[in-house]
């Protein structure tokens, strides 16, 4: 056992965040999201929401400063009437571990169905939220 470690982040995760390089990605995935089937590493995160398991993340993990979007998340689907209230939540959590403003990339579906195939790892979690999935990119530490 660790001090300081919040127990939502689990062995197999910190062991992913810590192998994680400079510009490699990490999904955090809904309870909707065909993670199994996208990910060259799966990691479970049963039981948790997102908003959560990304303040527990953001305490450890530097985002890249190099890009202008350092957080992309999926997109509305053009049509659907879904108002993804999550995404203001995502936000005050990113703007609490972060520096600067946070400015998001919006991704078409299958476009992010694409990066996440890309991805260093993808965390399943039991988000209900609609449109919650967040791709967030590693950056080094100063």
């Amino acid at each position: 056992m660790l001090k300081g470690i919040p127990s939502i982040i689990s062995p197999d995760l910190m062991k992913a965040l810590m192998e994680m390089g400079h510009g490699d990605e990490i999904v955090l995935a809904d309870g909707h999201f065909p993670a199994a089937s996208h990910a060259t590493q799966l990691i479970r995160c049963d039981g948790h929401g997102i908003p959560e398991l990304l303040d527990a993340i953001l305490r450890f993990f530097p985002l890249d400063t190099y890009t202008d979007h350092p957080i992309a998340l999926m997109a509305v689907v053009p049509g659907d009437p879904v108002h993804p209230v999550i995404w203001e939540e995502y936000k005050g959590i990113a703007e609490n571990h972060w520096e600067k403003p946070i400015y998001f990339e919006y991704m078409e579906r299958f476009a992010f169905y694409e990066r996440t195939k890309k991805s260093f790892a993808v965390v399943a979690t039991s988000e209900k939220a609609q449109y919650a999935n967040i791709i967030l990119k590693k950056g080094i530490t100063l």
